[in-house]
């Protein structure tokens, strides 16, 4: 535990201005961000004595070794530095707001030449228009049955929709009138764009004027005797109400707001958000947080609408946001959304009448989830920390194994050998920093060996990130660190791995930002028995660490095996622990299992355009697309080639090579028919194939 007096700045060195300040471990790390009106009280305030501190405010302060701050002009661009650099370094500390769940959106692709309506997910697409979040994807489709009646907009797949259009016939949609059926011209592009837009309109509120709208088409078709017409428009009238009833009006004055209510308690709150447009619910989603930073109802309520509106602009912030508290101060936070939107922003508490009654509503639903999640939690926390203690307990281990590491290696006898790391923290799955290795020493198989050498890669990673951050002070390559570390480079092991790694998420280099292996695990866990275990043994024992400790669980009979025993150690069937290693290892497995098949299936899609050096995917599309199929491609000239627009002499002479090198492929077959189809229809179709697959 760090004295704080030690890094204390001196009297005098914080400014007065508006600024963003961020503590740090002993390894660098960030673990607290924060921002003030003025830096000088607010970061005296955390240098008194500590009993006055709260309880949480003391552990971050003893847990740091330094702080920094940078001052900036206004309180806005505070608020905007501080959201950016919690994005940036995840800080242990600062409030983190986990989505209990991934909410479905409703979706118009307008940035397609004919926009389709569907269900999404995740990261918002530019050009996409959305609708929502739901609460469940069957409430949309719902909604759309009904809203297709009226708007016959594409929801077919692309693989559908230009399946259609070459057999000239359309999918069962369009046959019973739920689809305009763009896909064989029933309908031009405009048209069709036109329709999109009429659905985004109704679906943003504007429901009044196109419902008047129809009743007078309908009252003329009846007035002209058209009964048939005039019985389609009533019962589209009828379709589009029932839409509308599926969000009852909650504000009478078509008001577009956001309500945000807190359920807390001193441990966990509860956020729960409607959305509202139009004066209908459009919208609801709901977050769970550890408050492990001392904050009220009103810090919360900050750094909720930095969640929600962080990466959102234009439209997507509404004109009204109502709290239960606000932010203080509240004018800085209402500018900041103000500026995402490009108009005024009010935030602020109902008072009176149906915004206050939606909001005791929205209150109701943050208390019911924080109920939910506080049951689930506490039966989880009490198995995974029973778990964990088991596991102490019997591999005699000083501590229970907080951070728990895994490796399986996978291969096809022999071929495309490859190996995983999967972790656990306390007891879950941190799936931001798996890793995945390709065994590089040598050819064939050989499991003991290959365990050998990714333990060994994975833990001389670390001590070289320890060496890079200075936390052993500069060691020449190949010489021991202290306590007998080394700290060797491996350029034969680690060539060209980081492109097999995804972006990962955790470990912190000097600046703190993630890097890759700085935290080491109290527990590595091997897929195997005796040998494999002996070999993840050997390689700590090279690299001089010894406060790992190692286990391996065999799958005949899980047995847990522990270097230099001659006997397992046999945990009950029933216990947690046994339960908690099977779940590792088996994670471990699939995750090197997919790896391994990925790249075999990977290797059996290859085509001869794709072993030419230096040519990357969207050139050979580009020359695929310009000779329409391999045959011509395969016939052309160098000249014909470089005609490729970013195709040079060079590359058009090695892809004309390859191709003369590489023998054609043999003729597809229609299976229905026997008939042979004509290889440049076949070779354009696998081409495309190919470039999808990838």
């Amino acid at each position: 535990m760090a004295d704080p007096s030690s890094y204390r700045p001196k009297p005098g060195q914080i400014p007065e201005s508006p600024g963003v300040y961020k503590f740090r471990d002993e390894h660098g790390r960030v673990i607290y961000v924060g921002k003030a009106k003025s830096l000088r009280p607010r970061l005296s305030s955390y240098f008194q004595d500590l009993a006055n501190l709260h309880p949480r405010t003391r552990t971050m302060v003893t847990t740091a070794a330094s702080v920094e701050w940078t001052m900036v002009s206004t309180e806005v661009e505070a608020l905007q530095l501080e959201y950016s650099w919690i994005k940036e370094f995840d800080p242990r500390f600062n409030v983190k707001y986990r989505d209990d769940k991934s909410y479905p959106s409703l979706a118009v692709t307008l940035n397609e030449e004919f926009p389709r309506v569907q269900v999404m997910r995740g990261p918002k697409k530019k050009g996409v228009r959305y609708f929502g979040p739901y609460g469940h994807a069957w409430a949309i489709r719902e909604t759309v049955d009904l809203m297709l009646r009226v708007f016959p907009v594409r929801t077919c797949s692309a693989g559908v929709f230009k399946r259609s259009a070459q057999i000239g016939r359309p999918c069962l949609l369009g046959y019973i009138g739920k689809c305009s059926a763009p896909c064989v011209g029933r309908v031009t592009a405009e048209e069709h764009r036109r329709l999109a837009e009429e659905f985004c309109d109704f679906m943003a509120g504007r429901t009044g004027t196109y419902l008047r709208r129809l009743e007078e088409r309908m009252q003329e078709a009846a007035e002209e005797m058209e009964y048939e017409k005039a019985a389609r428009l009533r019962d589209d009238i009828g379709a589009l109400r029932r839409a509308m009833e599926k969000n009852a009006v909650v504000l009478a004055d078509a008001t577009d707001a956001d309500l945000i209510a807190i359920a807390e308690d001193e441990l966990e709150a509860a956020v729960q958000i409607f959305h509202v447009r139009g004066g209908r619910v459009r919208g609801q989603r709901g977050w769970v947080t550890d408050k492990v930073e001392a904050v009220d109802t009103a810090g919360l309520v900050e750094h909720a609408l930095q969640q929600l509106y962080g990466e959102e602009k234009g439209d997507a912030v509404p004109k009204e946001v109502l709290v239960p508290a606000l932010p203080e101060p509240a004018e800085p936070v209402a500018q900041w959304l103000s500026d995402r939107r490009g108009s005024r922003v009010d935030l602020r508490i109902p008072q009176r009448g149906d915004k206050k009654d939606l909001m005791a509503t929205v209150a109701r639903n943050a208390q019911q989830a924080l109920a939910l999640h506080k049951t689930k939690r506490a039966s989880d926390l009490t198995t995974r920390s029973r778990a964990l203690e088991e596991i102490a307990e019997a591999l005699e281990l000083d501590s229970a194994p907080l951070r728990i590491e895994c490796f399986d290696i996978s291969h096809l006898q022999g071929e495309d050998v490859v190996a995983s790391m999967v972790v656990f923290e306390d007891g879950l799955a941190r799936k931001s920093e798996y890793r995945r290795f390709q065994i590089k020493s040598f050819a064939g198989q050989d499991d003991v060996r290959a365990m050998h050498e990714v333990v060994g890669r994975r833990f001389r990673r670390y001590l070289q990130e320890k060496t890079d951050t200075g936390e052993w002070g500069p060691a020449p390559e190949g010489d021991a660190a202290p306590n007998g570390h080394s700290v060797e480079s491996e350029e034969s092991a680690e060539s060209g791995e980081s492109a097999e790694f995804a972006a990962p998420a955790g470990p912190i280099d000097e600046s703190g930002r993630p890097k890759r292996f700085a935290y080491p695990p109290q527990l590595v866990v091997v897929d195997g028995g005796r040998p494999q275990v002996a070999a993840a043994q050997r390689a700590l024992d090279e690299l001089g660490i010894d406060d790992v400790a190692v286990c391996g669980l065999a799958k005949r009979l899980e047995e847990v095996w522990l270097p230099g025993e001659e006997d397992p150690v046999v945990l009950p069937r029933s216990s947690e622990g046994l339960y908690l290693l099977q779940r590792v290892r088996d994670e471990a497995h699939r995750f090197a299992i997919t790896y391994q098949r990925g790249k075999r299936a990977k290797s059996m899609k290859a085509g001869p355009l794709d072993t030419v050096p230096g040519l990357g995917e969207s050139r050979r599309q580009a020359l695929l697309k310009h000779f329409g199929s391999l045959k011509r491609l395969r016939a052309a000239t160098v000249e014909q080639i470089c005609e490729v627009p970013g195709v040079g002499r060079k590359t058009a002479e090695t892809v004309a090579a390859a191709l003369a090198m590489a023998a054609p492929a043999a003729p597809a077959v229609n299976t229905a028919t026997g008939e042979i189809i004509e290889d440049e229809a076949a070779s354009a179709v696998s081409s495309a194939t190919r470039g999808t697959d990838r």
